[in-house]
């Protein structure tokens, strides 16, 4: 039996998927039960399509219902100024009350991607934001990570955009997501990127991609998930693997795609460790 320093939950994008998050919208107490009957032990939703459960007292009910915990929330949102927009900082505020309430989640910040125009600028002007708003978390105790995503539309996505921001982040109050199938698909080896930034590690998403075009069913696609968790089992890392299928099996059937992610960590990642 393996003891592993993590934990595994599973991100609510996998739903957000279908439709543009209209088929399963206000239905985050489904996702969560399906997170638990998958084998997860926590779950990250977006903060802005949480619905009800938005309300920290019914969410904490609905995770106690089904043992889980939330490890995380995103917050995905434009950031295309030279700072946050008034809108932008209200949101932010609001969920980093929400963490605040459950002590060891973490505030895991995302870009919406809108174009790699004006890139020098908008990739500072990002980076500011990120830090503004992390710090603002600090102050709440609650721990703040940065998720870099990589559709072609996103300043976040190349090796080069990987070191401008991720040496830009301010390590007293911003820690760094890698994606692995965000940083494969933006032409990077996702384990010695992460060996190269490990310092920076806070959280951590899991995916899985094929190039055909892209993202792919966990254990179908071309990730080296038994290397990636292995090294950050030997590196001690205590923090959460999220989960993040956008296989293609996610717009007809993310309940699916969740009970098979699970299934797979647990049947064929977690026992190959050492």
């Amino acid at each position: 039996m393996n003891t592993l320093p993590f934990r595994f939950g599973a991100e609510v994008y996998t739903w957000f998927m279908s439709n543009n998050g209209e088929t399963y919208k206000g239905q985050l107490g489904h996702m969560i039960e399906v997170i638990a009957k998958a084998g997860f032990t926590g779950i990250q939703p977006i903060f802005t399509w949480m619905g009800p459960l938005a309300d920290a007292n019914l969410l904490e009910k609905k995770l106690k219902e089904e043992n889980i915990e939330l490890a995380a929330v995103a917050l995905a949102l434009d950031w295309n100024g030279t700072q946050e927009t008034d809108e932008e900082k209200k949101i932010a505020d609001e969920a980093i009350k929400l963490l605040a309430k459950f002590p060891g989640s973490v505030l895991c910040t995302v870009q919406i991607p809108t174009g790699r125009h004006d890139l020098v600028s908008r990739r500072k002007n990002l980076v500011e934001i990120v830090n503004t708003v992390s710090s603002r978390a600090t102050d709440q105790g609650v721990v703040s990570s940065f998720h870099p995503n990589s559709p072609h539309t996103s300043i976040t996505r190349t090796e080069e955009d990987y070191q401008v921001i991720l040496e830009s982040l301010n390590p007293k109050v911003t820690g760094w997501c890698p994606d692995v199938g965000h940083i494969i698909n933006g032409g990077m080896d996702p384990l010695a990127k992460m060996k190269e930034y490990r310092s920076l590690i806070n959280h951590v998403h899991y995916k899985d991609w094929d190039g055909n075009p892209e993202f792919t069913l966990m254990g179908k696609g071309k990730v080296d998930f038994t290397g990636i968790t292995q090294w950050l089992k030997d590196e001690q890392f205590n923090g959460w693997i999220i989960c993040e299928d956008e296989g293609q099996e996610a717009l007809e059937d993310p309940d699916f795609v969740t009970l098979h992610d699970g299934k797979w960590v647990h049947e064929s990642l977690i026992p190959n460790l050492k």
